[in-house]
């Protein structure tokens, strides 16, 4: 980063007076793109998990509308999950991809008999991929408890699947777990630990991105937004007639505000102008015809998209 460019972020972050959940949320979002692919960054494949499919799968699991694994009547704490695609040197995102996940309930039981918690989904063709559910409940393995997972099942178009499982930071069976405490070698759980922080709505939050061999497409995935631009806020989520979107822009950039559907169509293209380093702010009134559902607000910075934040309209 330039001395100019470190300048222009500090500028920026020093006259924006975040409050401290702001703050917060702003270093998780940090914090969760530490994996921001580029080939200098540590890009490493996503491993598989030692126990593999496991003995609960079932075929032919239903794709999901507007991400919802969960129904909204299935008791447990909401998560969501999100994260982006990226080929092997992590250069490249990669659309299209399907992910078949399914979990345990709240109580640890797996649904045998129908699709209860179990579903399909596909990366858009921005290369993310997202959906809502509860968190899994433990259940024994033998004599000892299996941390709260996720199986996932990705299988990029013309390319091998890679199955493996999801696990949660401060699990107390991590430790214990003859898969999750792998931290080297084929089956290293460790960057398939990640942790799940509260949002405004008491739904919990995580971001996995995806390291696997498949085609991709360059979309700007080398998306240092701490030294480009930053969407630090919207409110209010969810929304409804309208929402309010914060941003800052650390150097004289052409800047644009765009809105996509979880299929990755663009829905709303908002004021693309040349714009020097500072705090700035928009308004998003969709019309009405939008459906509910979850939204991708991105902003661009010449020609990368460098951010990305999910929002929730009712």
């Amino acid at each position: 980063m330039t001395k100019s460019k470190e300048s222009s972020r500090r500028r920026f972050l020093k006259n924006t007076s975040l409050s401290f959940l702001s703050f917060s949320s702003l270093m998780g979002l940090a914090k969760s793109i530490s994996g921001s692919k580029s080939k200098d960054a540590n890009c490493n494949p996503s491993t598989e998990d030692a126990y593999g499919q496991g003995p609960f799968y079932t075929t032919n699991a239903p794709f999901l509308q507007n991400g919802q694994l969960a129904n909204q009547s299935e008791p447990g704490q909401r998560i969501i999950i999100s994260g982006r695609i990226y080929n092997l040197d992590c250069t490249k995102v990669i659309p299209n991809v399907e992910i078949d996940v399914w979990h345990a309930n709240q109580n640890g039981e797996y649904d045998n008999i129908g699709y209860n918690l179990r579903g399909k989904t596909f990366s858009n063709n921005q290369g993310f991929y997202m959906f809502e559910t509860i968190k899994p409940g433990f259940y024994l393995n033998g004599a000892i408890f299996r941390p709260s997972h996720i199986h996932f099942k990705i299988t990029p178009p013309g390319h091998n699947t890679l199955i493996t499982q999801l696990y949660f930071q401060n699990d107390p069976y991590i430790s214990t777990d003859a898969a999750a405490s792998i931290d080297n070698g084929l089956f290293d759980a460790s960057s398939r630990i990640i942790p799940l922080v509260l949002n405004t709505n008491g739904i919990l939050e995580g971001t996995w991105d995806i390291v696997i061999n498949g085609d991709g497409i360059t979309l700007g995935v080398n998306n240092m937004h701490l030294d480009k631009g930053i969407i630090y806020k919207a409110s209010p989520i969810p929304f409804t007639e309208k929402i309010d979107i914060y941003y800052g822009v650390f150097e004289q950039a052409s800047v644009g505000i765009f809105i996509y559907d979880l299929k990755g169509q663009l829905v709303a293209r908002l004021d693309e102008k040349l714009l020097k380093p500072d705090k700035y702010s928009i308004c998003w009134r969709p019309q009405k015809n939008i459906p509910s559902g979850y939204y991708f607000i991105s902003i661009k910075i010449n020609d990368l998209h460098v951010h990305h934040i999910k929002v929730y309209k009712k």
